[in-house]
């Protein structure tokens, strides 16, 4: 499958993941200790970007020191599913000025980005919709706010590397 097809699935994956989040089932557990493979990105094919489908649709929970886990133990205990978080824990920024700072970056980028840095873009998208959820159960108004556009920006980025295929 091209390279842009690929990532034209992944994003809506994404897209609908981000839009229908809180439709899902949102039951507790644990963060997950993780551990996987080399990082060449995750998506490789058709079957990998409906795994990762799978687990975001299965619920990720983020702990007090923002490292994300499953909330479906089976699915994390995988080797693609710690692989998965290993991914998202390692090369996703945690905080809004490390967020910030990974915009500029890209914000400024004028050639496609490679497939593991189209992912980490993807993942952020992933990970800010998680923090605005977070922010708004604790009446932040303020960060809810700022993660919003941080999601806003990264969408936007998303769409412009798209474009550029």
């Amino acid at each position: 499958m091209p390279l842009k097809t690929q990532r034209l699935k992944l994003a809506w994956v994404v897209a609908s993941f981000v839009l229908f989040r809180d439709f899902w089932h949102t039951s507790d557990a644990s963060a997950v200790v993780h551990g996987g493979l080399s990082r060449q990105g995750f998506v490789r094919s058709d079957s990998d970007t409906n795994l990762m489908f799978e687990f975001l649709l299965s619920g990720l929970v983020i702990d007090w020191e923002y490292n994300i886990g499953m909330r479906d133990l089976e699915m994390a205990s995988m080797r693609e599913g710690r692989a998965f978080l290993t991914i998202i824990n390692d090369n996703i920024p945690k905080t809004y000025p490390a967020f910030e700072e990974l915009l500029v970056t890209l914000e400024g980028e004028d050639q496609a980005f490679s497939q593991s840095s189209f992912e980490t873009l993807i993942l952020g998208m992933v990970y800010s919709a998680y923090q605005i959820q977070m922010q708004r159960a604790n009446l932040n108004a303020t960060d809810e706010r700022a993660w919003a556009d941080v999601l806003g920006r990264l969408a936007n980025v998303t769409l412009i590397q798209l474009r550029s295929y």
